[in-house]
């Protein structure tokens, strides 16, 4: 069994729909799950010293734990906090939560008390091309369906929310609008956790004086609803409320903003997210705990679990390993610059994940040209690997490279990044967590204590809050893309001097962009220079608390692709989920 879910994994991505011409009956992630015994969660709540009192269970095997229980817990001064990223994402894959799940087991057999925090995958991806996000192999937590279907609700009670703003504007106006919303300048949209390209720009209330005046709107993905973000970044439930009701919803005539709470919907919204607002607790293959809570997709929003999970995370445990989504270039720059400078955390280690496949994409090879040895292309990827060594190491923070094995990777292939790695200052491990689960992170959790006890982590964000906000889009697209300069036309400039002028001016910068390069350009692999950074869109998230930049021709709806997952997932003879990966 072993050896044959080792050579899947080899196999997998590349090979997935000719898997049955090789002769062997293949594992595939979600048989794994299937096939492991899980423990009841009230064992793995007591860990972490979690009665059962403090769980609400869902099911046998899932639980979110009560928020009254979280917030009389005392703070832990001696938690590390560790963050696991990744290179640009390829079609090869890098194998980010698989690694992040593996670390967490692997610190959990060394002897270490170590929770991991990762976020609730949606249901776009899982339907899409991106597919689940639970991890993979021997490394994933549990129970692999339902945490990439609807798991505990938490997306549907942010998209009801989010919706039930949108509702009371359009009912506020319909009504007299005694805020004076200038209808042309309502800036909520509406959203939905699903890839659907036909909602993007639409028209509301067509069908005459019944349904409300008329005006162009849209839908975006729940996962870059600001909802998420607020409820990612709240500390409480009265926190959360006061998010909720800074958040606006439009301007008036004489642009003066109108909040959410001009129109009374922060209390039925809180309502709506309270149950949301408690971290999940589920377990990995090996019985270890973790939290995954909250997940804002890092291509178009802040990329982060929830602040809540992590700092509950740190009050129970002795390392936190938590992960951002897609490259360091999006999700580390946003846990450093947004999660870490609003919840006033300092990591001690960054993990950065790289696979022999995804740095031979990086280096000019093709999906279908990455079975054979090629050191000069692994050599020449290297370079994404290397400026994102450089780009972590700005925020003062140490870095250990994790090789994700493949089975296809030669030893050449491994002494070119442990090489390159190396110039750099940084040690890289091989790791083998897919195939042997924790035994095959020994090194690496060995490797992360050691870093994390020499306490040489010097944190400090990208850029200051009194930096005007267009300087702050600045610093990010010249020192983390490497870019020469940001265009942005005249509206842009203008609109940021208006917000900084109405007191938003330290807010924090969240860059939407693509998350395939560098650039905003998703074919320019590798570490590209001389690129211009264009900005298409500004948008306040005043109650989230950052600046949404949108750059390039990135969608916050994103589309299916043309042979879209769903496709292919349905039900077998015994009742079975199939084809969910």
């Amino acid at each position: 069994m072993q050896m044959l879910s080792c050579y899947f994994q080899a196999c997998f991505l590349l090979f997935r729909e000719h898997r049955g011409s090789f002769g062997v009956e293949i594992m595939q992630d979600i048989d794994i799950a299937r096939a492991a015994t899980a423990k009841p969660i009230q064992e793995i709540g007591k860990r972490l010293s979690i009665p059962d009192t403090a769980l609400k269970p869902y099911g046998h095997d899932k639980a979110k734990i009560d928020l009254g229980w979280l917030d009389s817990l005392p703070e832990r001064e001696d938690a590390k906090l560790v963050l696991v990223t990744a290179i640009n994402p390829t079609p090869a894959g890098e194998g980010k939560t698989t690694t992040t799940v593996g670390l967490g087991d692997g610190l959990n057999r060394i002897g270490k008390q170590a929770t991991m925090c990762l976020r609730e995958p949606s249901l776009g991806p899982c339907f899409g091309m991106k597919g689940g996000a639970a991890g993979g192999g021997y490394a994933q937590v549990i129970p692999m369906e339902d945490i990439n279907l609807h798991f505990t609700g938490d997306f549907h009670a942010i998209t009801s929310a989010h919706n039930l703003l949108a509702a009371m504007i359009d009912n506020h106006i319909y009504w007299g609008n005694d805020s004076d919303i200038d209808m042309r300048r309502v800036v909520w949209r509406r959203v939905m956790d699903m890839n659907d390209r036909a909602l993007r720009h639409n028209i509301v209330s067509m069908g005459g004086i019944a349904n409300g005046f008329p005006r162009e709107s849209g839908f975006d993905i729940t996962v870059a609803s600001e909802i998420m973000a607020i409820l990612c970044l709240s500390i409480n439930l009265a926190d959360l409320q006061r998010r909720l009701g800074a958040i606006i919803i439009g301007y008036k005539r004489d642009k003066t903003p109108v909040t959410c709470a001009d129109i009374k919907a922060d209390g039925a919204m809180t309502v709506l997210l309270k149950e949301a607002m408690q971290p999940n607790l589920v377990q990995t293959l090996e019985h270890n705990p973790a939290f995954i809570h909250g997940g804002p997709f890092a291509n178009i929003a802040h990329g982060c679990n929830s602040v809540i999970a992590t700092r509950s995370a740190m009050k129970l445990s002795e390392y936190v390993i938590t992960e951002a989504g897609f490259g360091a270039d999006l999700g580390a720059e946003k846990f450093f610059d947004i999660k870490c400078r609003k919840a006033g955390l300092a990591p001690k280690c960054v993990v950065l994940v790289a696979t022999v496949r995804a740095l031979k994409m990086n280096g000019g090879l093709t999906k279908d040209e990455l079975d054979g040895e090629n050191v000069p292309a692994v050599q020449k990827g290297c370079a994404n690997l290397l400026r994102h060594i450089e780009n972590i190491k700005q925020f003062g923070v140490p870095v250990v490279v994790a090789i994700n094995h493949f089975l296809t990777d030669t030893d050449a292939e491994i002494d070119v990044i442990m090489g390159e790695s190396l110039r750099m200052g940084v040690k890289a491990i091989c790791c083998e967590h897919w195939a042997k689960g924790s035994e095959g992170t020994i090194e690496l959790a060995e490797e992360v204590v050691s870093v994390c006890e020499a306490a040489a982590a010097q944190f400090a964000p990208l850029y200051e809050d009194s930096l005007p906000l267009f300087e702050k889009i600045k610093s990010i697209a010249t020192r983390i893309y490497r870019a020469d300069d940001v265009a942005a036309d005249t509206r842009i400039r203008n609109q940021l001097r208006e917000w900084e002028a109405g007191g938003f001016g330290h807010l924090p910068i969240c860059m939407a962009k693509t998350q395939y390069s560098f650039s905003t350009d998703p074919s320019l692999r590798g570490a590209p220079i001389g690129h211009i950074v264009p900005v298409r869109e500004v948008r306040l998230s005043a109650g989230a608390g950052f600046i949404v930049v949108i750059c390039g021709d990135i969608m916050t709806m994103p589309g299916l692709p043309r042979a879209p997952a769903a496709q292919s997932i349905g039900l077998d003879a015994d009742g079975l989920i199939e084809g969910l990966f």
